[in-house]
């Protein structure tokens, strides 16, 4: 049976305050995930770009479920998916593609980039449609969400520039007939369209199994998304954006288990 080191702790000696507070805000986004029943088995990635000079970014051990992730165990990597730091773990190829595509290309404005799996999301990925606006969620994205085309699981790099160049400008995309991805300049910023976005796709999901879905003019529609995020809508990103949505979501996931911060 394969035992991995889930007790590994990173050594802290040579680090700044800076990539350990993203450490642990990392590792409570996977326990969230792991809180929400986002997850697929060990597979989907959240990764944040740690400062300085080297494009050097924090990725999940593969093999780990996400409730076993803690700002330790979190493998630091650079674009050509090396790892930077010692560490008994491995990283998921498909996973490096995907985020470093996005890491190389908008690295000063999209920090943070996270992707899933999750059974509403691959739903609405895999229906010619899309996303509907029929939700206030869904509203946010309206005119404001990329789709990538299905070229297998993400294993050779070629696929990088194909993948930015359908993110394009927009914060968030759904890769058709795979999954759900955000990106931001926070954790707390992505996270936030992630559950947005993911809450958007169970919705549709639902209303589709009951009914035929009410989907909403152009204009309400627009309107509805400025309303909730400001004029730029989920295109535009502020430091703020999610900081409070997220402080709470991880106190809430203190009092379940605070091992993530170890």
């Amino acid at each position: 049976m394969n035992k991995l080191q889930t007790d590994f702790k990173v050594d802290r000696s040579a680090m700044n305050n800076v990539e350990w507070d993203l450490r642990v805000q990392l590792a409570a986004a996977y326990r969230l995930v792991e809180h929400f029943g986002w997850t697929e088995l060990i597979y989907g990635h959240l990764t944040v770009r740690v400062p300085g000079t080297e494009p050097h970014f924090l990725i999940n051990p593969f093999g780990l479920n996400y409730d076993e992730i803690t700002a330790s165990n979190l493998v630091k990597i650079d674009v050509d998916g090396n790892i930077v730091d010692e560490t008994p773990f491995s990283v998921n190829h498909a996973g490096f593609v995907i985020h470093s595509a996005i890491h190389m290309k908008h690295s000063d404005e999209n920090q943070v980039v996270m992707h899933t799996h999750t059974r509403s999301g691959m739903a609405v990925a895999g229906v010619k449609e899309g996303l509907l606006p029929i939700s206030m969620f869904a509203t946010t994205f309206h005119k404001r969400l990329a789709y990538h085309e299905y070229e297998g699981p993400s294993l050779f790099l070629d696929e990088r520039e194909r993948i930015v160049n359908s993110l394009g400008n927009h914060k968030a995309m759904i890769l058709k007939n795979h999954g759900l991805l955000t990106v931001g300049k926070t954790i707390p910023a992505a996270f936030l369209r992630l559950y947005r976005l993911e809450r958007a796709c169970q919705v549709q999901v639902d209303a589709a199994s009951a009914g035929t879905v009410n989907t909403l003019g152009d204009n309400i529609a627009t309107k509805s998304g400025n309303d909730i995020d400001g004029p730029e809508g989920v295109s535009k990103d502020t430091d703020g954006l999610g900081q409070l949505e997220f402080a709470a979501l991880m106190r809430k996931i203190d009092k379940v288990d605070s091992s993530y911060r170890n």
